[in-house]
């Protein structure tokens, strides 16, 4: 039986969920950051301190991603595979810059985002929130696995699996926003600034669903 470092006395798997806390909080200010937006547009003085606020749990996530891999057991095992490990740190940390690069290219310049596109930009936003919120109960429960605490490796495989449904979700919807927008009688730049902040949103659920891909491997060890 492996274990995750001989000299360490806590499991860098715990980091990670500290990580992930910075991405749960990000959850509501990226939905009230849209609700504001299209309400009062760039100029609303809560869209930029939700800005700050993103960059703000960004800049706090680098430091905890840093302070992980700084202080990985020294000890000959690891209960995953230590490249799997960091591996999955970049990812997980991607989802924020993610989020980021979205609020950045929505806050880039005023739009007025036409009602035809408000409906479909929140839903989709709502199902991107959606697949962050899966990432967490399937860390912990992949840490349980790993350390010993759980067995029940058959639901957690079945949650993953709905990850990566639900990113495939976000990923048609995204393509069909995409598709609306660029057909439609807005003004380039507008067209341009718009698909990129769906394409950043559609970012933070594909590295969600990275996220449950490397759990999956840690768990197949």
């Amino acid at each position: 039986m492996n274990f995750f470092g001989l000299l360490s006395s806590k499991s860098p798997m715990e980091g990670l969920h500290d990580h992930y806390e910075k991405i749960h909080e990000s959850i509501e200010v990226i939905n009230e950051a849209l609700e504001c937006y299209i309400g009062g547009g760039d100029k609303c003085p809560e869209f930029i301190s939700l800005q700050s606020r993103i960059n703000e749990l960004e800049s706090q996530a680098d430091k905890i991603i840093r302070h992980i891999r700084n202080h990985l057991p020294r000890g000959l095992f690891m209960t995953v595979d230590k490249i799997q490990f960091l591996n999955y740190t970049s990812v997980q940390d991607n989802i924020l810059d993610a989020a980021q690069e979205a609020l950045n290219w929505l806050g880039m310049r005023e739009v007025n985002i036409p009602e035809e596109f408000q409906r479909d930009l929140l839903f989709l936003q709502g199902d991107v929130v959606k697949t962050l919120a899966m990432v967490g109960p399937a860390l912990r429960e992949t840490t349980a696995l790993v350390h010993m605490e759980s067995m029940n490796r058959e639901e957690l495989k079945e949650n993953l699996r709905k990850i990566r449904e639900q990113k495939d979700r976000v990923f048609k919807n995204k393509n069909e926003i995409t598709r609306k927008v660029f057909n439609s009688d807005l003004e380039f730049k507008d067209i341009y600034q718009l698909i990129h902040y769906v394409d950043k949103l559609y970012l933070m659920a594909f590295n969600s669903s990275k996220c449950a891909e490397i759990l999956r491997t840690m768990i197949a060890r």
